[in-house]
């Protein structure tokens, strides 16, 4: 589609940068008080209004990050804000503000910039967030979208991930594993495609794994939740890269170990089905698929009553003294299986070619 000359579509010289940008935003509002003014200026003007500001940017790059092939404009669009926003939410912030800055080669037409805006647009929409600047220029090597993500909260509120001590419970969010087993699904009906491009993919009862990796949820909604249940976690990371990564990461900043209990992880039972047909462990996919998006947080033992039956929580660890390591606790015999960092890496694009 994007290859097609085609006169209905609109090559970006007919905009210019500048006429670009303009076409894209002009239908962006601003609803939330501290943005002060957004796109059209040199720079936004945020107001915090008292509280701290956390600020996170992350880059999605084509061939790298995700595959035109079977990845629609729009979806990427929306989990380009979601990802970020996800940063956000595990600082146990609000999100209130967005710049989106894409970078596309000549094979892009005004058409394609509208689809993936239109995705940032629902994803704006949905979380409360607003679009308050950004930039478009070409680039030679395809598509890259970089996304500055914004959000303010009270200080004492605010949650790192170097606050964990021994003894502390490791909760999940959600389910794990789940995006990643989409993501094989989609490279396989890729493959299959590109060998026969007769042959109709089979998604069928996929949707649920197809949906944790196209269209992600950042979890800002858990921060409502927590405060309800009056837990102020003591820890917190979202779970981009797997499991295993994320809990070093807690590790190595919080100067503790933690060992996970294997039959705790959730999983969910397409995820569970889609391994097996794969021939693959789903406890696996869960410790080192990454796109989960899900919250990983510690919380003081005293809160384990308020947390325990919660639908939304898993009580899947705890921590212990940092010499003790971290830990899989291997289900049924007790053996312990030792964490290492073996997600998404960028730059080795160990999971995404």
């Amino acid at each position: 589609m994007l290859e097609d000359k085609s006169p209905n579509l609109t090559p970006v010289s007919a905009y210019g940068e500048f006429g670009l940008i303009k076409h894209l935003t002009e239908h962006f509002s601003l609803e939330n008080s501290s943005s002060q003014l957004g796109v059209g200026d040199d720079c936004a003007v945020i107001a915090p209004e008292g509280r701290q500001v956390v600020i996170s940017t992350d880059i999605l790059a084509e061939g790298v990050h995700f595959n035109l092939g079977y990845v629609p404009l729009k979806h990427l669009g929306y989990k380009a804000v979601a990802v970020n926003l996800s940063d956000i939410a595990a600082m146990n912030a609000k999100p209130t503000q967005i710049l989106v800055a894409v970078a596309a080669s000549n094979r892009f037409p005004v058409e394609a910039f509208e689809e993936i805006y239109a995705g940032i647009a629902l994803a704006c929409k949905h979380y409360q967030v607003d679009l308050v600047g950004g930039d478009t220029t070409s680039s030679n090597s395809g598509l890259v979208i970089t996304i500055t993500a914004v959000g303010m909260e009270n200080k004492e509120k605010i949650v790192s991930r170097s606050g964990a001590q021994p003894n502390d419970l490791l909760v999940v969010t959600g389910d794990l594993g789940g995006a990643y087993l989409g993501l094989q699904i989609l490279e396989r009906e890729h493959s299959v495609f590109l060998a026969n491009p007769n042959m109709q993919p089979e998604m069928d009862g996929y949707d649920y794994i197809l949906q944790r990796q196209l269209k992600p949820e950042a979890r800002t909604d858990i921060k409502t939740i927590l405060a309800e249940l009056e837990i102020h976690p003591t820890a917190m990371i979202d779970v981009s890269d797997g499991l295993s990564s994320e809990t070093l990461h807690l590790s190595d900043q919080s100067k503790v170990g933690f060992r996970i209990y294997e039959e705790k992880i959730p999983l969910d039972s397409l995820t569970i089905s889609t391994a097996e047909e794969l021939n693959l462990n789903p406890v696996m996919c869960a410790l080192n698929g990454g796109e989960d998006y899900e919250l990983l947080f510690t919380i003081a033992p005293a809160d384990f009553d308020k947390i325990k039956n919660h639908p939304d929580f898993t009580i899947i660890g705890h921590a212990v003294d940092l010499e003790q390591g971290n830990y899989l606790v291997a289900r049924g015999s007790n053996e312990l299986v030792e964490l290492n960092a073996q997600g998404w890496d960028a730059y080795l694009k160990s999971k995404r070619g």
